[in-house]
């Protein structure tokens, strides 16, 4: 085995991207900072039971797991937002918090080109309910995109309750309705269609389920919904989200926002709106969230939540791997220049420039750099 090998779903990141992908954490630090977000950074390692014991979206064929020298089952960090409800619950004592935070979350179930470890961002707004803590979550996602830099994106809105409501009556079973779920978020019209049968769901559940994958576009979409429907359940998250696009009109957000029906998330962890990023040249979302009311009483304590991740490697694909940074300059010293080249280096960095210091003896002439001053005893030359 070649031990210079990385497993698969790992990698390193070098200089030039790593450059890239602190920019985009400096942007959105700011961004969070301005905008009130508390910074946490949770722990690397926790208890499996932690997990087992919530209905969370994390299930255990996605935690990479270990025993402690007590014999105690371990897991590396799943998901940032059931640590974030987990500390809201148990260890900041108040009623309302909003909290951010970067840090890497570890899938052990991806497989081909998925990453197993992945570096986010993101937000949890936590004791804060209703349509305009919604929109707010859904422009301030919207917000941080352009923070970094993207302008070819669009956030997908949808309601888990409007799919909840489609299954009253249906005859479908719990774990039914999570395996239809999974192949609806696939957009797999066939084997929705093959499972709705099989499970002996109404006829009726089976028209308006088969007919959610097409349920995408404009606000106009939600009126096409409710035509599908009289449960209570569904045509309240249908009104939900037009109130919630209302805000996001006055918000001015309104030409970021679309709406997919058709995108379930995990029916045990969020509980009203959710919604997702897409960004051109990326096949994947570079952003997700929603609302997930009942997971911090899992730990103790019941307060609404809403927040989203970004995630920074997809985000910096659809930015070609670059993000805008101030230009930057550097200094070579040459023999007999080193004391004059070091105070010009710090001159510069004073001046608030970026500024990296070379010694120039048998050395190439940088490249890539906005300016580059070449210091010998003669003087300072600009190249």
């Amino acid at each position: 085995m070649a031990y210079f090998k990385l497993p698969a779903g790992v990698r390193d990141v070098l200089p030039d991207e790593c450059r890239a992908l602190n920019a985009a954490e400096r942007a959105l630090g700011a961004k969070f900072a301005e905008a009130g977000f508390l910074p946490v950074r949770t722990a690397g390692l926790e208890y499996y039971d932690t997990f087992a014991g919530i209905k969370s979206a994390v299930g255990q064929a996605k935690m990479f797991k270990m025993t402690d020298k007590d014999g105690n089952l371990i897991v590396l960090r799943p998901d940032m937002t059931l640590a974030c409800a987990r500390i809201a619950a148990t260890k900041l004592h108040k009623e309302r918090a909003k909290l951010c935070y970067f840090s890497n979350i570890y899938d052990f179930s991806a497989g081909g080109n998925s990453e197993r470890e992945v570096a986010q961002a993101g937000v949890e707004i936590f004791g804060e309910e209703g349509a305009f803590s919604d929109a707010y979550a859904v422009a301030f996602a919207a917000e941080c995109l352009e923070e970094i830099g993207l302008k070819d994106f669009i956030i997908d809105i949808g309601h888990v309750g409007f799919y909840k409501g489609l299954l009253e009556g249906s005859g479908l079973s719990e774990a039914a309705s999570e395996e239809i779920r999974g192949y609806i978020n696939a957009k797999d019209a066939v084997n929705t269609e093959i499972a709705l049968k099989n499970h002996g769901a109404s006829e009726r559940a089976q028209a308006a389920i088969l007919a959610l994958p097409s349920l995408f576009g404009g606000v106009s979409v939600l009126d096409e919904a409710a035509k599908l429907t009289d449960s209570p359940l569904a045509l309240g998250a249908l009104a939900h989200l037009k109130k919630v696009y209302a805000y996001l009109k006055e918000m001015k957000m309104e030409k970021y926002v679309s709406f997919d029906l058709g995108t379930v998330k995990s029916l045990a962890y969020y509980s009203g709106m959710v919604f997702t990023g897409l960004a051109e040249g990326v096949g994947a979302p570079v952003l997700s969230g929603g609302r997930y009311d009942g997971l911090c009483a899992q730990f103790g304590k019941n307060l609404a939540a809403v927040g989203f991740a970004v995630g920074l490697g997809r985000v910096l694909r659809a930015l070609g791997g670059k993000v805008k940074e101030a230009p930057c300059a550097a200094v070579v010293c040459e023999a007999g220049g080193e004391k004059a080249g070091y105070a010009l280096y710090k001159k510069l960095l004073s001046e608030g420039k970026r500024c990296d210091l070379f010694a120039g003896e048998n050395a190439a002439k940088p490249e890539g750099y906005a300016e580059v001053y070449a210091v010998s005893e003669k003087g300072v030359t600009k190249c």
